[in-house]
C-alpha cells in the first residue's frame, strides 16, 4: 500500500496490561497530546477478577468511544517471530498464541484485550507491539545460553528480555535529561514494578538485560521467583510430583515477593507497611528484592564500561522511596550516594534522587510506554 493510501491516523489507544494493572491512554497524534488517561490495579488481588474485566472498565471511563481509528497493544513476547511492531490479523493471532508458553503470566491477557477491542470496535485496527524488540541489540554472548546450540536453532531457546518498550522510552528520556547524545550513552535502566527488569545501555543501544527466555528470570517480582538454580525446579517437581504446568504456576503465580512475604500479589506498598510495622517476612522480602536489583545494577555498571547514571523508571521505582533508599543504599562500593530529602519528595515525576557528590547520579525518570506504543502504531499504519 503506498502512503498515499494509508488512512490517516490522529486517534489512537493504547491498552497496555502490566501483570496486576492495565494503563490505557487515548492520544491525538496530530500533537502527541494525549486525550485520557487512566490505571486499573490490584488486578487479582482486591479489584477486577482479571484483564478482560478491567479493560471493559477502561471502555465504560472512556465514554465508549467512536472516533478511535486505532489501538496498539503492548504484545510481551515477539520471541524470533516477530522483530517489529505488526498489524493483527487472523495469522498474526494465531502465532501470537504460540508464543503464550514464552509468556504465561502476560500473554493471554495481552491477547484477550485484542480480541476484547477486536469485538468493542468493530473494523478499528489493532497493531501489536513487542515487548522484546529494544533488546535485539543484545551481543550473542549476552543472549544466548551455554547449552547445546541445537536448542537454540530448533526452539529458538535464547534470552530476549522485556519492558524493552520502557527500557526504550527512558534511555530517549535520559539522552535528554541529561544533556547527551543518545548514541553515546552509558546508563544501567531499573524498571521496577510487580514485574521488573534491568537493561545495561552502552551507546544508546541493549547489550544486556536481566530477564530471559520468559519474564521469569532475574529480580524478585512480585509473584515470580527470578534467579533459580535449575536444579531446585527439578527437585521440587521430582519430590512434590509436579506437573510442567504446575511448576509453571508455582514459579510464575505463587513465588516472589508474595510467597516471602505473604501478601497477596506482592504489592510493594503493603510490603512497606507491614515492615515498617516490624513484620519479618515484609522486611526479608524487601532486603531480598533490594540485594538482587543491587547485584544487577553493580553488573550492568561494568558491562556498560561506567554508567553516565542509574535510572529507576515503573510503578516501584518512581513511587515508592522506601524501595529506592534500599536499593541505592547498597550502591556505596560504586560511589552512589543518596539524597534522602530528595528521594523522599520525588514521587511520579523525574528527579536526582543521589547527592551532588554522588559518582554516578540516580534519577528518576516516569516511564511512557504507551506513548511510545502509539507512535509505534501511528508509524506502521500511518
Amino acid at each position: 500500500m503506498s502512503k498515499a493510501a494509508k488512512k490517516k491516523i490522529r486517534k489512537v489507544l493504547v491498552v497496555n496490561s502490566g501483570s496486576s494493572s492495565l494503563k490505557y491512554q487515548l492520544f491525538d497524534m496530530e500533537k502527541e497530546e494525549r486525550l485520557a488517561k487512566g490505571l486499573v490495579e490490584r488486578i487479582g488481588a482486591g479489584g477486577p477478577a482479571n484483564h478482560s474485566e478491567a479493560l471493559k472498565k477502561v471502555v465504560e471511563d472512556l465514554g465508549n468511544p467512536k472516533d478511535i481509528d486505532a489501538i496498539g497493544h503492548r504484545v510481551l513476547h515477539g520471541a524470533e517471530v516477530f522483530k517489529d511492531s505488526v498489524k493483527v490479523d487472523k495469522a498474526v493471532m494465531a502465532k501470537c498464541k504460540k508464543l503464550v508458553k514464552f509468556g504465561p503470566l502476560h500473554m493471554p491477557a495481552n491477547l484477550g484485550g485484542i480480541e476484547a477491542c477486536q469485538q468493542i470496535f468493530k473494523g478499528v485496527p489493532n497493531v501489536a507491539v513487542f515487548d522484546t524488540a529494544f533488546h535485539q541489540t543484545m551481543p550473542d554472548c549476552a543472549a544466548l545460553y551455554a547449552i547445546d546450540p541445537k536448542y537454540y536453532k530448533k526452539m529458538g531457546i535464547r534470552k530476549y528480555g522485556f519492558h524493552g518498550t520502557s527500557h526504550k522510552f527512558v534511555t530517549q528520556a535520559a539522552a535528554e535529561f541529561l544533556g547527551k547524545p543518545l548514541a553515546k550513552l552509558n546508563i544501567v535502566t531499573c524498571h521496577l514494578g510487580n514485574g521488573s527488569s534491568l537493561a545495561a545501555v552502552k551507546n544508546g543501544q541493549c547489550v544486556d538485560t536481566s530477564m530471559g527466555l520468559t519474564p521469569l528470570a532475574g529480580l524478585v517480582m512480585g509473584t515470580r521467583c527470578g534467579d533459580i538454580d535449575g536444579a531446585a525446579i527439578l527437585s521440587i517437581m521430582e519430590a512434590e510430583g509436579l506437573t510442567p504446568a504446575q511448576m509453571d504456576t508455582l514459579l510464575n503465580k505463587k513465588s516472589g515477593l508474595q510467597a516471602v512475604s505473604g501478601v497477596n500479589g506482592g504489592d510493594m506498598r503493603d510490603i512497606c507497611a507491614n515492615a515498617a510495622k516490624g513484620d519479618k517476612a515484609a522486611e526479608l522480602a524487601l532486603e531480598m528484592w533490594a540485594y538482587r536489583v543491587a547485584f544487577y545494577i553493580g553488573g550492568y555498571n561494568t558491562v556498560v564500561g561506567g554508567a553516565d547514571a542509574i535510572i529507576l523508571t515503573g510503578g516501584i521505582g518512581e513511587n515508592s522511596a522506601e524501595a529506592r533508599e534500599r536499593v541505592v543504599s547498597r550502591l556505596g562500593a560504586l560511589g552512589v550516594k543518596l539524597d534522602k530529602k530528595a528521594n523522599a519528595k520525588t514521587r511520579g515525576a523525574a528527579g536526582v534522587i543521589s547527592t551532588k557528590d554522588s559518582k554516578i547520579p540516580v534519577v528518576v525518570l516516569p516511564t511512557n510506554e504507551e506513548l511510545m506504543i502509539a507512535k509505534d502504531t501511528t508509524r506502521l499504519l500511518g
